[in-house]
């Protein structure tokens, strides 16, 4: 089965201008796995970072999906495990040791499960897992997310959202992931003039940081719909102010892509209410079609309104356990990883839903290593899994097979070994 443009086939192309790939030199600790194919003409090593949770469960689906279709697909693969989040914390004493940052520095991509759990929730900031991931998306200079949301036509009733509502969308939220508040400084705890304890941080981006990441969100748009909303708060903050300021300057050297601009305020209750407009053309005297006309199509916004927009975003489609990220840089190594967290509650139980890594393994291949065959068989396949009826509990409904997060992971696998990519 191929996969269409509204359907897996995420339709931004990889970014070769902006992230640069070398063929590895193997060292001697990483696992290498040799492929079927008579002498691979590529190699590549992979860091997997499986993390807290349901983190080691899903990323060992995913592992044998990258394995298999470098098989087919006729390269190398070589994969080193690191310790990172929780499981760093209790083996090592810190949530990224140096050793797992290194790793992902001289590997050719890093994919990541999962990390955090209530039984970290209590340590202090510089102990927390979640800590490990801020630092590693620093340590790798990756300041670009890439968020895809899309309804699939099989799992549009899983959608908390009406059926017309959810039915055809498919967007990319562009997060800037290095910037903001989240790393903007001072920042700490301090006492106000009144002697009350006050928290504060900083929302602060430099014009480089905001030119780089509208860049990479018109080069998405222009390889999709040609439909670009920055989403900012000019209205009140400096930050968004200087944020609209260059997107808008930038757009005349994309004249193909329609810009537009939206407080974040309305852009969350637009996201529910009406993330796609529809309008109705009559193409005869007999036949009215229905055309689709996108409100969204790539979004681009700054880091904490990037979080939480693209979180909401994914609720559209129906679950979280369904969506993959990457995160890209200027150059090196990029970082790929289910947009769902550690489900503490379920971890080792095999009720995980494994389609959101395997789908950031099918990333992986596309933008990291530039292997686009090998990433259309992974999203052709899991298309053609939920076609055969399978789902894991997040996603289950009347009529269909209940699965765990392994027998999910082998019916990809029967897909992957079966069918045909489409043609690039």
């Amino acid at each position: 089965m191929a996969a269409s443009p509204s359907s897996l086939q995420f339709t931004a192309t990889p970014f070769n201008q902006f992230h640069s790939k070398q063929v590895p030199k193997h060292a001697t600790k990483w696992g290498t796995i040799r492929c079927s194919a008579a002498s691979p003409s590529k190699s590549y090593n992979i860091t997997l970072l499986p993390g807290d949770g349901i983190g080691p469960e899903v990323i060992s689906v995913a592992k044998n999906a990258l394995q298999l279709v470098a098989s087919i697909e006729g390269f190398e693969v070589a994969f080193e495990e690191m310790p990172m989040g929780g499981a760093a914390l209790d083996a090592i004493g810190v949530p990224l040791p140096a050793e797992t940052l290194n790793s992902a520095k001289k590997s050719d991509a890093t994919l990541l499960g999962a990390i955090g759990g209530y039984k970290w929730d209590k340590n202090e900031k510089h102990l927390k897992p979640e800590t490990g991931l801020l630092q590693l998306r620093e340590g790798l200079q990756v300041f670009a997310n890439l968020r895809p949301a899309t309804v699939l036509p099989q799992l549009v009733d899983a959608s908390t959202l009406k059926k017309e509502v959810a039915e055809g969308v498919d967007l990319m939220v562009v997060r800037e992931l290095t910037g903001g508040i989240y790393f903007g400084k001072p920042r700490g705890f301090s006492t106000n003039e009144n002697g009350q304890e006050i928290g504060f941080n900083t929302e602060v981006y430099a014009a480089y940081e905001i030119d780089r990441i509208a860049r990479i969100a018109f080069e998405t748009a222009r390889k999709r719909r040609g439909k670009l909303c920055s989403v900012d708060k000019a209205n009140v903050l400096e930050a968004s102010m200087l944020w609209r300021k260059i997107v808008t300057a930038l757009a005349s050297e994309y004249p193909d892509v329609e810009l537009s601009h939206m407080y974040v305020d309305n852009a969350a209750m637009q996201l529910v209410r009406n993330p796609k407009q529809h309008m109705m053309t009559q193409s005869s005297m007999e036949l009215i079609l229905e055309t689709i006309i996108m409100q969204f199509d790539t979004i681009v916004t700054n880091n904490i309104f990037g979080d939480i927009l693209s979180d909401e975003a994914s609720m559209i489609t129906g679950s979280i356990g369904m969506l993959p990220s990457a995160s890209l840089g200027a150059a090196g190594p990029g970082l790929f990883e289910p947009i769902h967290g550690s489900a503490p509650d379920i971890a080792g139980q095999d009720k995980a839903n494994p389609l959101a890594t395997m789908l950031s393994a099918a990333m992986l291949l596309k933008y990291g290593l530039g292997e686009e065959k090998a990433a259309q068989r992974i999203e052709a396949a899991v298309l053609d899994t939920l076609n055969r009826g399978f789902r894991t509990g997040d996603i289950h409904s009347a009529g269909h097979k209940l699965v765990g997060c392994k027998e999910m992971g082998e019916e990809v696998l029967k897909s992957i070994d079966s069918k045909t990519p489409a043609a690039v």
